[in-house]
């Protein structure tokens, strides 16, 4: 199994969580996050003040999917969260050793 993190743009969300949908993928867990990366934020004005802008708004989905499913999971992340523009997000993936249901304590893939 595998943990596929992926840090995209708000404005994308909808479109990379209805294709996931479409490629079968039932359970995710999404959060609001800020942070930058090569884009080191914006400036913003507010009643005449300019105001530097550091951290910028960012969603991090997190699923955990059998390693037959990670390739999929990762182009259909990569096909709809690109908009060719710097700051559009970056995937990572980790080992997950195990996945335990707490409900009825099924184990490993069956309880993803």
């Amino acid at each position: 199994m595998t943990k596929v993190e992926a840090i995209i743009r708000p404005s994308q969300f909808d479109k990379v969580q209805e294709a996931l949908a479409q490629l079968g993928i039932e359970g995710m867990t999404v959060s609001e996050v800020r942070g930058h990366g090569r884009q080191k934020g914006h400036t913003e004005s507010y009643r005449g003040r300019e105001y530097a802008i550091s951290l910028i708004p960012k969603v991090r989905i997190e699923i955990v999917v059998t390693d037959e499913r990670v390739e999929p999971v990762i182009d259909t992340i990569l096909a709809n969260a690109a908009t060719g523009e710097i700051g559009d997000g970056k995937i990572f993936l980790y080992k997950a050793e195990d996945a335990i249901r707490i409900r009825n304590q099924d184990r490993g893939e069956i309880a993803l």
